[in-house]
């Protein structure tokens, strides 16, 4: 971990939201229901959001009104959680391609950018047809170079979460956030 990690007590931002961040199969639904049911917390995930607020699935979404039509939806997912308190926010894969993302992000709470490699995402995505931004293995290693650098920069905290379970990533997240007083 980085210098945006170190350790101890940290000022609260905004809503008091934890956004989880990462790219495709990182897990980042999963960690937010595991620290939710852990610290009795409620958890969300935008990606769920924008389809309820849409009535059609991402995929549909995707097939409607492309990518830039589904980041328009996110971002105002993103900016319903602004009436909230205290959330744990599973974000999409490429929430972070949006500058305005980043911002809300910011100014609501805290980022962790869950950090894995091509082999963690192709091993977690059983059903790539509900993925509309994986189109095979080659492109989906290319989108992963592209977003690094992005998630990085987004980030406030970053955790490895290579060779590692699902169990494992939420205790050391929930170790990290409790030693910030984030949790």
């Amino acid at each position: 971990m980085g210098a945006a990690n170190a350790q101890g007590p940290v000022e609260r931002r905004g809503c008091d939201h934890i956004f989880f961040v990462g790219f495709l199969g990182a897990g980042k639904s999963t960690l937010a229901r595991n620290l939710g049911r852990m610290f009795n917390r409620r958890y969300v995930d935008t990606d769920r959001m924008v389809e309820r607020r849409a009535g059609l699935t991402v995929t549909k979404i995707f097939a409607a009104q492309g990518e830039e039509g589904f980041r328009v939806l996110e971002t105002q997912a993103l900016e319903s959680l602004k009436s909230e308190r205290s959330l744990l926010v599973s974000c999409g894969g490429g929430v972070i391609e949006m500058p305005r993302n980043i911002e809300l992000i910011h100014e609501m709470g805290y980022c962790v950018y869950l950090d894995g490699d091509i082999r963690d995402s192709l091993r977690q995505i059983r059903r790539s047809d509900t993925r509309p931004d994986f189109r095979s293995p080659a492109h989906a290693a290319r989108l992963l170079e592209h977003r690094r650098p992005l998630y990085r920069a987004a980030a406030d905290f970053t955790v490895d979460i290579r060779r590692t379970s699902f169990t494992e990533v939420s205790y050391k997240v929930a170790e990290l956030l409790l030693e910030r007083g984030l949790l």
